[in-house]
C-alpha cells in the first residue's frame, strides 16, 4: 500500500496474522528487495518463526525470502492476501479524515499506534451476539483506560 507524504510516495508494509490482526507496520520510501528484507527481518525478530508467508506477487518478497533461505514458505495466490489488503481499509478511512500526512515520521507513528488500537477494539460484530459484543467492547475499553491510568 502506498501513502503520499508531501507529494512523495511512501510504502506501508504490514504483517497480518491469520485472524486479521496487524502485527507490524513499517514505512519505507522504496518497495525493493532491501526494504522487504528489512521488514521481514524486523517482523521475524519480533514475532518469531512463521510457517508460511502469504504475500502478493511483488518480486521483492520472493527475492528477500530467497536471501533469507525460506523461499519455500511463501504462498501467493489471487485472493490469499485478502487479510492484509482488508487491514488497509480502516487506515485509509482515518488517513482521509486527517487530511494526509506531512512527515514520514508522523506516518510511522500513526501506523503503529493505529494498528494496536484497531486490534484492541476491532471485534467481528457479525460473529457474536449483542450481549457478548458489548462485554468484549467494555473489556477493551477498560484495558484501554488502564493503559493510561498507570
Amino acid at each position: 500500500m502506498f501513502v503520499t507524504v508531501n507529494g512523495e510516495r511512501h510504502y506501508l508494509w504490514r504483517a497480518v496474522d491469520h485472524e486479521g490482526e496487524v502485527l507490524e507496520s513499517f514505512v519505507t520510501k522504496r518497495r525493493d528487495k532491501n526494504a522487504a528484507l528489512k521488514f521481514l527481518k524486523k517482523s521475524l525478530k519480533r514475532h518469531g518463526r512463521a510457517d508460511e508467508f502469504v504475500t502478493d506477487r511483488l518480486r521483492s518478497y520472493g527475492a528477500a525470502l530467497g536471501e533469507m533461505g525460506i523461499r519455500d514458505r511463501q504462498q501467493t495466490g489471487r485472493w490469499m492476501n485478502n487479510r492484509a489488503e482488508n487491514s488497509h481499509l480502516s487506515f485509509r478511512r482515518r488517513e482521509r479524515a486527517m487530511l494526509r500526512f506531512r512527515q514520514m515520521r508522523s506516518l510511522q507513528k500513526f501506523a503503529s499506534v493505529h494498528a494496536s488500537v484497531l486490534n484492541l477494539f476491532n471485534s467481528e460484530r457479525s460473529l457474536s451476539s449483542r450481549q457478548n459484543f458489548k462485554l468484549n467492547r467494555a473489556a477493551a475499553l477498560a484495558e484501554w483506560r488502564g493503559l493510561f491510568a498507570a
